[in-house]
Protein backbone atom coordinates (compact mmCIF):
# COMPACT_ATOMS: atom_id res chain seq x y z
CA UNK A 1 0.00 0.00 0.00
CA UNK A 2 1.81 3.07 -1.26
CA UNK A 3 0.60 6.50 -2.40
CA UNK A 4 -0.34 6.55 -6.08
CA UNK A 5 -2.28 8.62 -8.58
CA UNK A 6 -6.00 8.96 -7.82
CA UNK A 7 -8.11 6.22 -9.35
CA UNK A 8 -10.77 7.80 -11.54
CA UNK A 9 -12.31 4.66 -13.00
CA UNK A 10 -15.44 2.95 -11.65
CA UNK A 11 -15.61 1.13 -8.36
CA UNK A 12 -14.33 -2.45 -8.30
CA UNK A 13 -16.87 -5.26 -8.12
CA UNK A 14 -16.53 -5.72 -4.35
CA UNK A 15 -17.74 -2.15 -3.76
CA UNK A 16 -20.95 -2.32 -5.75
CA UNK A 17 -24.21 -2.34 -3.82
CA UNK A 18 -27.82 -1.84 -4.82
CA UNK A 19 -29.56 1.46 -4.11
CA UNK A 20 -31.72 1.73 -0.98
CA UNK A 21 -35.31 0.53 -1.43
CA UNK A 22 -37.90 -1.81 0.04
CA UNK A 23 -40.67 -1.62 2.67
CA UNK A 24 -38.50 -1.87 5.79
CA UNK A 25 -36.12 0.76 4.43
CA UNK A 26 -38.99 3.11 3.61
CA UNK A 27 -40.62 2.55 7.01
CA UNK A 28 -37.48 3.50 8.93
CA UNK A 29 -36.76 6.43 6.63
CA UNK A 30 -40.32 7.70 7.13
CA UNK A 31 -40.11 7.27 10.89
CA UNK A 32 -36.90 9.27 11.06
CA UNK A 33 -38.33 11.98 8.81
CA UNK A 34 -41.57 12.32 10.80
CA UNK A 35 -39.54 12.66 13.98
CA UNK A 36 -37.58 15.53 12.39
CA UNK A 37 -34.41 13.62 13.14
CA UNK A 38 -31.13 13.16 11.31
CA UNK A 39 -29.05 10.05 10.80
CA UNK A 40 -25.42 9.87 9.77
CA UNK A 41 -26.58 7.11 7.43
CA UNK A 42 -28.42 9.65 5.29
CA UNK A 43 -26.37 12.81 5.87
CA UNK A 44 -23.08 11.08 5.08
CA UNK A 45 -24.58 9.01 2.25
CA UNK A 46 -23.43 5.75 3.85
CA UNK A 47 -23.38 2.74 1.48
CA UNK A 48 -24.88 0.55 4.21
CA UNK A 49 -28.19 2.43 4.44
CA UNK A 50 -30.29 -0.29 2.84
CA UNK A 51 -28.89 -3.08 4.98
CA UNK A 52 -29.10 -1.14 8.24
CA UNK A 53 -32.53 0.44 7.68
CA UNK A 54 -33.89 -2.91 6.52
CA UNK A 55 -32.62 -4.42 9.78
CA UNK A 56 -34.32 -1.57 11.69
CA UNK A 57 -31.08 0.05 12.81
CA UNK A 58 -29.74 3.57 12.35
CA UNK A 59 -27.08 5.86 13.78
CA UNK A 60 -28.70 9.02 15.09
CA UNK A 61 -27.03 12.33 14.30
CA UNK A 62 -27.60 14.97 16.99
CA UNK A 63 -26.70 18.66 17.42
CA UNK A 64 -28.33 19.44 14.08
CA UNK A 65 -27.14 18.56 10.59
CA UNK A 66 -24.66 21.39 9.94
CA UNK A 67 -21.01 21.00 10.98
CA UNK A 68 -18.66 23.82 11.95
CA UNK A 69 -15.71 22.00 10.41
CA UNK A 70 -14.80 21.20 6.84
CA UNK A 71 -13.30 17.71 6.78
CA UNK A 72 -12.59 16.91 3.14
CA UNK A 73 -13.74 13.29 3.35
CA UNK A 74 -17.14 13.92 4.93
CA UNK A 75 -20.44 14.52 3.15
CA UNK A 76 -22.14 16.26 6.09
CA UNK A 77 -22.83 19.91 5.24
CA UNK A 78 -20.61 22.58 6.76
CA UNK A 79 -21.64 26.11 7.66
CA UNK A 80 -23.35 28.06 10.40
CA UNK A 81 -25.45 25.69 12.54
CA UNK A 82 -28.91 26.48 13.88
CA UNK A 83 -29.45 26.81 17.65
CA UNK A 84 -29.70 23.57 19.60
CA UNK A 85 -33.10 21.91 19.75
CA UNK A 86 -33.74 21.03 23.43
CA UNK A 87 -36.39 18.48 22.41
CA UNK A 88 -34.02 16.49 20.20
CA UNK A 89 -32.90 14.01 22.91
CA UNK A 90 -36.52 13.07 23.64
CA UNK A 91 -37.30 12.60 19.95
CA UNK A 92 -34.23 10.38 19.45
CA UNK A 93 -35.29 8.23 22.40
CA UNK A 94 -38.88 8.05 21.14
CA UNK A 95 -37.74 6.98 17.66
CA UNK A 96 -35.36 4.37 19.08
CA UNK A 97 -38.18 2.96 21.21
CA UNK A 98 -40.56 2.78 18.23
CA UNK A 99 -37.84 1.06 16.23
CA UNK A 100 -37.53 -1.46 19.10
CA UNK A 101 -33.79 -0.89 19.31
CA UNK A 102 -31.76 -2.48 22.09
CA UNK A 103 -28.41 -1.06 20.96
CA UNK A 104 -28.37 2.58 19.89
CA UNK A 105 -25.51 4.52 18.31
CA UNK A 106 -25.54 8.31 18.68
CA UNK A 107 -23.11 10.60 16.87
CA UNK A 108 -23.06 14.28 15.99
CA UNK A 109 -21.73 17.03 13.85
CA UNK A 110 -18.89 19.03 15.40
CA UNK A 111 -20.15 22.16 17.14
CA UNK A 112 -17.12 24.35 17.83
CA UNK A 113 -19.56 27.27 18.15
CA UNK A 114 -20.92 25.92 21.45
CA UNK A 115 -19.10 26.57 24.70
CA UNK A 116 -19.39 22.93 25.77
CA UNK A 117 -19.07 21.56 22.24
CA UNK A 118 -22.43 19.85 22.65
CA UNK A 119 -21.35 17.46 25.40
CA UNK A 120 -24.41 18.35 27.50
CA UNK A 121 -26.66 17.43 24.59
CA UNK A 122 -24.92 14.07 24.29
CA UNK A 123 -25.48 13.44 28.01
CA UNK A 124 -29.15 14.44 27.73
CA UNK A 125 -29.63 12.06 24.79
CA UNK A 126 -28.02 9.16 26.65
CA UNK A 127 -30.24 9.82 29.69
CA UNK A 128 -33.36 10.06 27.49
CA UNK A 129 -32.58 6.72 25.84
CA UNK A 130 -31.92 5.03 29.17
CA UNK A 131 -35.22 6.34 30.53
CA UNK A 132 -37.28 5.39 27.46
CA UNK A 133 -35.80 1.90 26.92
CA UNK A 134 -34.89 0.00 30.10
CA UNK A 135 -31.72 -1.99 29.59
CA UNK A 136 -30.77 -0.20 26.37
CA UNK A 137 -27.10 -0.13 25.40
CA UNK A 138 -25.81 3.17 24.03
CA UNK A 139 -22.68 3.81 22.00
CA UNK A 140 -21.65 7.42 21.40
CA UNK A 141 -19.37 8.51 18.58
CA UNK A 142 -18.12 11.90 19.71
CA UNK A 143 -16.11 14.79 18.20
CA UNK A 144 -12.91 15.94 19.90
CA UNK A 145 -14.60 18.80 21.84
CA UNK A 146 -11.45 20.84 21.05
CA UNK A 147 -9.58 18.77 23.61
CA UNK A 148 -11.66 19.85 26.64
CA UNK A 149 -11.38 17.19 29.32
CA UNK A 150 -14.49 18.51 31.10
CA UNK A 151 -16.58 17.83 28.00
CA UNK A 152 -15.45 14.20 27.87
CA UNK A 153 -16.14 13.88 31.60
CA UNK A 154 -19.71 15.11 31.04
CA UNK A 155 -20.38 12.49 28.38
CA UNK A 156 -18.83 9.65 30.37
CA UNK A 157 -20.77 10.65 33.50
CA UNK A 158 -23.97 9.80 31.59
CA UNK A 159 -22.69 6.20 31.42
CA UNK A 160 -22.70 5.24 27.74
CA UNK A 161 -21.75 1.62 27.12
CA UNK A 162 -19.08 2.50 24.53
CA UNK A 163 -17.19 5.76 23.90
CA UNK A 164 -16.15 5.99 20.24
CA UNK A 165 -13.90 8.63 18.70
CA UNK A 166 -12.48 8.09 15.24
CA UNK A 167 -8.89 8.83 14.26
CA UNK A 168 -10.02 8.58 10.60
CA UNK A 169 -6.57 8.67 8.98
CA UNK A 170 -2.82 8.69 9.54
CA UNK A 171 -0.89 11.60 11.04
CA UNK A 172 0.63 12.86 7.75
CA UNK A 173 -2.76 13.23 6.08
CA UNK A 174 -4.50 15.23 8.82
CA UNK A 175 -3.79 18.65 7.23
CA UNK A 176 -5.50 17.61 3.99
CA UNK A 177 -8.17 15.25 5.35
CA UNK A 178 -9.04 16.82 8.73
CA UNK A 179 -7.59 20.36 8.65
CA UNK A 180 -9.34 21.52 11.83
CA UNK A 181 -8.56 18.39 13.82
CA UNK A 182 -5.33 17.27 15.49
CA UNK A 183 -3.90 13.75 15.52
CA UNK A 184 -2.40 14.00 19.01
CA UNK A 185 -5.51 15.66 20.43
CA UNK A 186 -7.61 12.71 19.27
CA UNK A 187 -5.13 10.23 20.75
CA UNK A 188 -5.25 12.14 24.03
CA UNK A 189 -9.05 11.96 24.09
CA UNK A 190 -8.95 8.18 23.68
CA UNK A 191 -6.31 7.86 26.39
CA UNK A 192 -8.40 9.93 28.82
CA UNK A 193 -11.37 7.56 28.63
CA UNK A 194 -9.74 4.90 30.80
CA UNK A 195 -8.38 7.47 33.26
CA UNK A 196 -11.86 8.94 33.78
CA UNK A 197 -13.87 5.69 33.81
CA UNK A 198 -12.09 2.40 33.34
CA UNK A 199 -15.40 0.53 33.01
CA UNK A 200 -16.36 2.24 29.72
CA UNK A 201 -14.47 0.84 26.71
CA UNK A 202 -13.02 3.16 24.08
CA UNK A 203 -13.38 2.50 20.37
CA UNK A 204 -11.89 4.13 17.28
CA UNK A 205 -11.82 3.78 13.51
CA UNK A 206 -9.70 4.57 10.48
CA UNK A 207 -10.23 4.74 6.71
CA UNK A 208 -7.93 3.34 4.05
CA UNK A 209 -7.55 4.50 0.47
CA UNK A 210 -6.46 8.12 1.00
CA UNK A 211 -2.83 7.55 0.06
CA UNK A 212 -1.49 6.30 3.39
CA UNK A 213 1.54 4.00 3.37
CA UNK A 214 1.72 0.59 4.95
CA UNK A 215 4.05 1.79 7.66
CA UNK A 216 1.76 4.73 8.44
CA UNK A 217 -1.20 2.40 8.92
CA UNK A 218 0.85 0.18 11.20
CA UNK A 219 1.92 3.19 13.25
CA UNK A 220 -1.61 4.54 13.54
CA UNK A 221 -2.96 1.18 14.70
CA UNK A 222 -0.14 1.00 17.27
CA UNK A 223 -0.80 4.58 18.41
CA UNK A 224 -4.50 3.89 18.94
CA UNK A 225 -3.77 0.69 20.85
CA UNK A 226 -1.29 2.61 22.99
CA UNK A 227 -4.10 4.80 24.34
CA UNK A 228 -5.80 1.80 25.93
CA UNK A 229 -8.42 1.57 23.20
CA UNK A 230 -9.10 -2.07 22.37
CA UNK A 231 -11.91 -1.82 19.76
CA UNK A 232 -11.11 -0.83 16.17
CA UNK A 233 -12.89 -0.49 12.84
CA UNK A 234 -11.11 -0.27 9.48
CA UNK A 235 -13.00 0.65 6.30
CA UNK A 236 -12.60 1.93 2.75
CA UNK A 237 -12.77 5.67 2.06
CA UNK A 238 -15.30 6.43 -0.69
CA UNK A 239 -15.47 9.84 -2.34
CA UNK A 240 -18.99 11.18 -1.65
CA UNK A 241 -18.94 13.97 -4.29
CA UNK A 242 -16.48 15.33 -6.89
CA UNK A 243 -15.73 18.18 -4.47
CA UNK A 244 -14.32 15.81 -1.85
CA UNK A 245 -10.91 14.16 -1.74
CA UNK A 246 -10.45 11.56 -4.48
CA UNK A 247 -9.88 7.91 -3.69
CA UNK A 248 -6.20 7.07 -4.12
CA UNK A 249 -6.50 3.31 -3.64
CA UNK A 250 -9.36 0.80 -3.58
CA UNK A 251 -8.25 -1.75 -1.00
CA UNK A 252 -9.27 -5.36 -1.81
CA UNK A 253 -11.06 -7.46 0.83
CA UNK A 254 -8.04 -9.69 1.41
CA UNK A 255 -5.99 -6.65 2.44
CA UNK A 256 -8.63 -5.69 4.99
CA UNK A 257 -8.43 -9.19 6.38
CA UNK A 258 -4.67 -8.82 6.67
CA UNK A 259 -5.11 -5.56 8.61
CA UNK A 260 -7.68 -7.24 10.86
CA UNK A 261 -5.19 -9.95 11.75
CA UNK A 262 -2.45 -7.38 12.30
CA UNK A 263 -4.61 -5.34 14.71
CA UNK A 264 -5.49 -8.46 16.67
CA UNK A 265 -1.80 -9.36 16.86
CA UNK A 266 -1.04 -5.87 18.18
CA UNK A 267 -3.49 -6.57 20.99
CA UNK A 268 -6.90 -5.23 19.99
CA UNK A 269 -9.68 -7.38 21.43
CA UNK A 270 -12.31 -6.58 18.80
CA UNK A 271 -11.64 -5.58 15.20
CA UNK A 272 -14.03 -5.10 12.27
CA UNK A 273 -12.23 -4.65 8.97
CA UNK A 274 -13.64 -4.61 5.44
CA UNK A 275 -14.50 -2.36 2.49
CA UNK A 276 -17.96 -1.50 3.85
CA UNK A 277 -17.07 -1.33 7.53
CA UNK A 278 -17.91 1.98 9.20
CA UNK A 279 -17.49 2.95 12.83
CA UNK A 280 -21.11 2.22 13.71
CA UNK A 281 -21.72 -0.68 11.28
CA UNK A 282 -22.84 -3.77 13.24
CA UNK A 283 -21.80 -1.89 16.38
CA UNK A 284 -24.02 -3.97 18.65
CA UNK A 285 -22.59 -7.24 17.38
CA UNK A 286 -19.07 -5.92 17.81
CA UNK A 287 -19.72 -4.87 21.41
CA UNK A 288 -21.65 -7.91 22.56
CA UNK A 289 -20.00 -10.60 20.43
CA UNK A 290 -16.52 -11.50 19.29
CA UNK A 291 -16.44 -8.50 16.96
CA UNK A 292 -13.56 -9.84 14.95
CA UNK A 293 -15.09 -10.22 11.52
CA UNK A 294 -15.43 -8.34 8.27
CA UNK A 295 -19.25 -8.08 8.58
Amino acid sequence: MTPSNPIRTGKPAWLRRKLPSGPEYEQIRSMIGKGQLHTVCQEANCPNQFECFSARTATFLILGATCTRNCRFCNIAGGRPAPLDPDEPRRVADAAKRMTLRYVVVTSVTRDDLEDGGCGHFAATIHALQKAIPGVQVEVLIPDFQGKKSALETVLAARPDVLNHNMETVRRLYPSVRPQADYDRSLELLARVKTIDLSIPAKSGIMLGLGETEEEVRQTIADVYGTGCHMLTIGQYLQPTPQHLPVVDFIPPEEFERWRRFALEVGFRKVASGPFVRSSYHAGEMFTGSGTGEF
